[in-house]
């Protein structure tokens, strides 16, 4: 991966997919710097990282709290080389004909605005380090279409175009940005399913590699994205789903319809006309 010494920014590092990219780069010699919103959650990663990782507290959609995240990585690293911007989430599952809207701006600021405040800052420290990668964390709900999911796919797809931007405007400079899109992959967010039942059978038989996808398989691919075995590969969103973007997006009808009704996951709304 050819990752060791270098000085790598981790945004959503307290958990999940983030948290197992910060592990592996760690465990590759990298000096590590991870945010997130949880400080006391970021200090326990971070002291199972090792000496090389810094926990810093930051909101990714606070721009001000996000240029003190980036000078927390120069400090710590003496320089930034890599970003991987996983920091994201969803509040608006349910029909679009029922998204609570205050929900929707939470989740686009937070997934894309977000995003585009850590390329903000994070590239000019790039570019001063002569060259180096930012890679994003998609979903496959950016390319395939999840209902139900409201705000979630459209602001991860914005997200992605935002990255072949980047991609297309920062190639001069010698920095490369890509994006991951995971399939259903096990952490704490999506436990509910993976712990077996009729999503995560839907699931199964609309991936051709019908098993979970583990942090492991996001991380490796974000470790190679950051070192050198991927210097002319830039404005690629790579999907790591076991096949099932071939395919469709899955079912929630089980889990949703006792909350909304039969009637009201195809969009009626009490009391219209």
């Amino acid at each position: 991966m050819q990752v060791e010494g270098r000085s790598i920014l981790v945004t959503g590092g307290g958990s999940g997919i983030g948290a197992g990219v910060a592990k592996e780069l760690a465990d590759a010699g990298a000096k590590v710097t991870i945010v997130g919103r949880n400080l006391e959650r970021l200090g326990l990663v971070a002291e199972a990282l090792g000496a090389g990782a810094l926990a810093y507290g930051a909101d990714v959609t606070d721009e001000e709290q996000v240029a003190g995240a980036v000078a927390a990585a120069v400090a710590h690293g003496g320089t930034l080389d890599g970003v991987v911007a996983c920091a994201g989430g969803n509040e608006t599952i349910g029909p679009i004909t029922q998204i609570d809207t205050a929900a929707w701006r939470r989740t686009v600021e937070l997934n894309l605005t977000g995003t585009m405040l850590t390329l903000k800052h994070a590239a000019p420290q790039l570019v001063a380090a002569g060259g180096g990668s930012f890679v994003g964390i998609s979903s496959i709900a950016a390319s395939n279409t999840h209902r139900w999911f409201g705000a979630y796919g459209p602001s991860k797809l914005g997200m992605e175009m935002l990255l072949k931007g980047a991609a297309d405007e920062l190639g001069a400079s010698n920095i490369r940005v890509n994006g991951i899109r995971p399939g259903l992959t096990r952490t704490d967010l999506v436990q509910v399913i993976t712990d077996g039942g009729p999503i995560l059978e839907d699931y199964q038989e609309s991936t051709p590699l019908p098993r979970i996808g583990e942090v492991e398989d996001i991380a490796a691919l974000a470790a190679f994205l950051l070192g050198d075995k991927s210097t002319w590969i830039t404005g690629q969103i790579i999907n790591v789903d076991g096949g099932q973007s071939l395919r469709r997006g899955p079912d929630f009808t089980s889990m949703l319809e006792p909350a909304f009704g039969a009637d009201g996951l195809r969009g009626v709304v009490a009391g219209s006309n």
